[in-house]
């Protein structure tokens, strides 16, 4: 499976492949391109199938030419506001009045159609109930149902319909309405639940942020200070003719800056390595968006107390580069599973080993890209190394990185951690 580095940020997950993004988008979320529309309005049009019942009574039933057209304008009125529901409801500023007015208009026409073209035509209350259903809140929708099923036994008798088929539509429109508000909730908790993901992201970057903003002023704060104090002091001496004392000065703040320059560079480092938490909150993000389901213990982050920075860096890069992999390649996958582990070696060195798989097609016959290339050669710069394959049963692709469990002091009497 080929793969391809993508430069972004720890909180910014990498971004879906082409190919995805363009035909589908996340439920709940607005839709960003025309194709996405379409797509999502031709699946809105399959739910009305249910229309070949009136569609059928115009075509074989004993009404005359001037109660066809009125039926045929009727149908055709009815899924134009369906659809036209559907564009607004995909907007980002979604038009709540105009949402309002359109669902009103699909009411109408299934009240007044039933009386001039008979009881199949009571099958536009089931849909203009989920429009309801959409447009009202949580709060009010149970009520507003059973409104829009007493309309629809109403108009049933009203149009002298048999009592069988008012029962059926009535209690048709009622579910399918209450159907549609369970729907509706769930799709509210789900983009609860991105926005929760993306802000548990955004706040592990943050905690990387302050992090360096501690260490710089802690390191800075010190080192500019004496320097500043040696800094007076060189130039008091120079003033008092104490050449020789005035030059030590300059050689300690020399030595200092040096120093600073040393520890700065080594806190940049430290930032710029990526860490396990944000790597795998920005994993959760960027699968999402993919549509891709994370599997991962939620202690896996603290699996290995005793790993060195440089370790924990690397199975950090790793686990980047293999959502990366799945996100731009993982063709068909819908299942990301990240699992921690220890082995031992022959020789009894111990290892952390991360695994990432995905239940995609698999890598097939290509060949490994530069990512995971350059991932094995990050991997190899700590003593670890890096396995690629098909997964279980040759069934989606698995990226298997580990590390030296090396020791680690953790105080004057330090304790260790093989």
């Amino acid at each position: 499976m080929s793969d391809a580095r993508q430069a972004h940020r720890p909180d910014q997950p990498p971004e879906a492949g082409p190919a995805r993004a363009s035909f589908m988008n996340v439920p709940g979320s607005p839709v960003e391109t025309r194709r996405q529309l379409l797509v999502k309005v031709a699946w809105m049009l399959l739910w009305m199938t249910y229309l070949a019942y009136p569609a059928g009574d115009l075509l074989g039933g004993d009404h005359g030419p001037a109660a066809k057209v009125f039926g045929w304008c009727c149908l055709g009125g009815f899924v134009a506001a369906y659809v036209l529901l559907v564009v607004f409801r995909s907007q980002t500023g979604m038009r709540p009045r105009a949402c309002r007015v359109v669902v009103a208009t699909m009411v109408g026409l299934a009240v007044v159609a039933p009386f001039v073209l008979g009881g199949a035509f009571l099958t536009l209350f089931i849909y203009a109930s989920v429009c309801v259903a959409i447009i009202t809140p949580a709060a009010y929708s149970l009520p507003a149902l059973g409104g829009m099923a007493a309309l629809t036994a109403g108009v049933g008798f009203a149009s002298h319909v048999g009592t069988d088929n008012i029962a059926t539509f009535t209690l048709s429109a009622f579910l399918s309405g209450v159907a549609m508000t369970g729907l509706q909730r769930l799709v509210a908790t789900m983009k609860e639940l991105r926005e929760a993901r993306a802000a548990v992201a955004h706040l592990a970057a943050s905690e990387e942020r302050l992090r360096l903003a501690r260490d710089l002023h802690d390191l800075l704060g010190h080192s500019l200070s004496l320097i500043t104090l040696k800094s007076e002091l060189a130039g008091r001496f120079m003033d008092a003719g104490k050449d020789e004392a005035a030059r030590a000065q300059v050689a300690d703040i020399e030595q200092v800056a040096r120093q600073s320059l040393i520890d700065v560079r080594e806190a940049v480092t430290g930032f710029r390595r990526p860490t396990l938490p944000v790597e795998l909150a920005a994993a959760r993000t960027a699968l999402a968006a993919a549509q891709i389901r994370l599997e991962a213990a939620p202690e896996l982050p603290a699996a290995w107390p005793g790993l060195a920075d440089e370790e924990t860096g690397a199975l950090a890069w790793a686990l980047r580069e293999a959502v990366t992999n799945v996100v731009r390649h993982g063709e068909g996958a819908t299942v990301c599973t990240v699992t921690a582990d220890r082995t031992w070696e022959a020789s009894g060195e111990r290892f952390a080993v991360l695994e990432i798989t995905d239940d995609g097609r698999g890598p097939g016959k290509s060949k490994p890209g530069n990512g995971l290339s350059g991932l094995e050669e990050r991997l190899a710069l700590v003593g670890g190394r890096l396995e690629t394959g098909a997964g279980e049963r040759g069934r989606g692709f698995r990226v298997r990185a580990s590390v030296p469990l090396r020791t680690v002091s953790v105080g004057p009497e330090s304790s260790t951690v093989r």
